[in-house]
């Protein structure tokens, strides 16, 4: 990729590439009737596929469920259970994923006419997935299905206990699985070590989108066996809202199938058919149809909130009930829930970036303190990560020296991969998860040669990933080019989100006019363009960085390239384009 801007080495120390080229080797220009396709072919749409992926529709990207491993098997069973008027419980994790996983299914059995209930783990009582204990104590209250969703393929215990009992378990998971499965009825996971090549393509799915296929593959089956002669079929369109929260929430790639997941998924959203869901836009303040990043940045941190310093069940119970009085009375709750969290991840995080800048240039950033909470160490792990440009594991330790720890990795480190080698080694009592987020829970004892065996097992990807950094540029404007026309047009390109990430505009030369800081260490700025207009930017939690102090006392000659997302600031009586600051340079 060619040197945007001749900037080779920024003031974050990194140089600036053109994302997409023309043939000439040289930055394209970005007219308005080509604006969307070079940025769709930027992101690696081919141009054969260019209207496909411009509206991206489930009729182009779903795959046939039967694909993949299990599936029938799963749906078989399934299909059986609704026949028949079996107990049914749905096994879900506390997060985003989990909650919308497990509501999907509800909602869907809800609609066959059947009564599935959930059963959500307590984060602090009961740890991440399946027990056994739980899964028997369900089997004695009378289920004779238990479905988990977003977690169980590496519950290898727990399984063989419910075994053990007679009740048959349906895994629905997307974390990495290890050589050797647990004993399941059916383990339906697009990242098992034996699926197909056509299914791990689909490994990008979150949790909810192979829940979406269960589902799929479920109405055919009964489909198939007349069920839906007498009674109405579910329209598994309708559930999209729900799929493409968890989608966006769990980091997934938006690319393929998931693209077409949350771009129906916001259509079906604005509609406000989910009772829960609408009371949750009220709840979060939103006055207009929630957008791509509103679903990871206000929706679901509150459905979080419930899992991570509330009541577990909460997420699952907003999305499944049809009740408006009791949906706004969880979604007030949730949101005061996530006002805690806030809260208590502030304390947690400023320990932890002190504990970080002692700790020296390791690969992996690992810290640990005792008595942190454990719901908000992953939201921790991914400000160190973004803090310290590595993988980062956020560790907190409880009274008998047994640590809970959660990991977010950089693109290009699989991070999912290295923490079942250590579970493999011995230096782990639990562990799992995908190339970008991983859980593990270790004893306080072993921590240290923990990050030693990371050291090793990840300094040459860390390094590499880190060489290859460049910040990739998707046009350069004048400031009077960030207006809110211009952002309307480029969100003809999305969604946006991981895997497909929104354009990044280079705007100047510009002088700094004005800057201070606001918030929480974020930085803010006025700057003005050779074209005599100016524009507001703002640079979160970056006050104290290179790019902070540069812009805070940056010369009232010297002029600018900045880079970052130009979007729409909605507070106040009309929107008003902004830039969200990124890097700089000298220009």
């Amino acid at each position: 990729m060619t040197v945007a801007l001749n900037v080779s080495h920024s003031i974050m120390g990194q140089p600036w590439r053109w994302r997409g080229e023309g043939a000439d080797g040289r930055a394209p220009g970005y007219l308005p009737d080509d604006l969307i396709t070079q940025l769709l072919v930027a992101r690696g749409c081919p141009r054969d596929g260019v209207e496909m992926h411009r509206n991206p529709t489930i009729r182009h990207f779903m795959p046939d469920p039967s694909i993949f491993r299990d599936m029938d098997a799963a749906a078989e069973r399934l299909a059986d259970a609704v026949q028949r008027g079996e107990d049914v419980r749905i096994f879900g994790d506390y997060d985003v994923d989990g909650a919308t996983s497990a509501a999907l299914l509800i909602r869907l059995l809800k609609d066959l006419g059947l009564a599935a209930r959930p059963y959500i783990p307590d984060r602090l009582m009961e740890g991440y997935g399946p027990s056994g204990a739980a899964l028997v104590r369900l089997a004695g209250e009378g289920a004779t299905l238990i479905v988990t969703v977003d977690c169980g393929a590496q519950a290898f215990e727990a399984l063989d206990m419910a075994r053990g009992v007679g009740v048959d378990v349906v895994v629905v998971d997307h974390h990495k699985c290890a050589t050797t499965l647990p004993h399941a009825l059916a383990l339906v996971n697009p990242n098992r070590l034996d699926e197909s090549e056509e299914g791990q393509g689909h490994g990008h799915l979150a949790a909810v989108g192979v829940a979406f296929l269960l589902g799929a593959a479920l109405v055919r089956t009964l489909r198939a066996r007349g069920w839906f002669a007498t009674r109405a079929e579910p329209r598994l369109m309708e559930y999209l809202d729900i799929v493409a929260l968890g989608t966006v929430a769990d980091v997934a790639q938006l690319r393929g199938l998931n693209r077409a997941f949350v771009a129906q998924g916001l259509k079906v959203m604005a509609g406000r058919r989910n009772v829960g869901l609408a009371a949750l836009i009220d709840a979060s303040r939103l006055t207009r149809a929630p957008l791509c990043h509103d679903l990871g940045f206000a929706l679901g941190p509150r459905i979080n909130a419930g899992g991570r310093v509330g009541k577990a069940d909460l997420g699952v119970r907003l999305l499944t009930t049809e009740d408006p009085a009791e949906a706004a009375q969880i979604a007030a709750e949730l949101d005061a829930l996530n006002e805690e969290r806030r809260a208590i991840e502030a304390g947690v995080q400023a320990e932890a970036e002190e504990l970080l800048a002692a700790q020296g240039n390791r690969a992996v950033a690992v810290v640990s303190g005792a008595g942190w909470h454990p719901g908000v160490i992953g939201i921790v792990a991914g400000r160190l990560k973004e803090k310290a440009g590595r993988p980062a594991i956020v560790i907190a330790c409880d009274e008998a020296g047994v640590g809970k720890g959660s990991g977010r990795s950089i693109s290009g480190v699989d991070l999912g991969a290295a923490v079942l080698a250590a579970k493999d080694m011995g230096l782990l009592v639990a562990g799992g998860g995908h190339a970008m987020a991983a859980g593990l829970t270790v004893e306080a004892g072993k921590i240290d040669a923990l990050i030693d065996f990371l050291d090793e097992r990840l300094s040459a990807a860390v390094a590499r990933a880190r060489d290859d950094r460049a910040l990739l540029i998707d046009a350069v404007l004048a400031p009077s080019g960030i207006n809110p026309d211009f952002i309307a047009a480029i969100e003809q390109g999305g969604p946006y989100g991981t895997g497909w990430p929104a354009p990044r505009i280079a705007a100047g030369p510009m002088r700094v006019i004005k800057a201070d800081i606001v918030g929480n260490g974020h930085l803010r700025a006025i700057m003005a363009g050779d074209d005599g207009r100016s524009i507001k930017t703002i640079a979160f939690r970056q006050a104290q960085s290179a790019l902070g102090e540069a812009i805070l006392g940056a010369p009232r000659d010297k002029r600018l390239w900045v880079a970052g997302r130009a979007k729409l600031n909605e507070w106040g009586s009309r929107a008003e384009a902004e830039l969200h600051l990124e890097d700089a340079a000298w220009a």
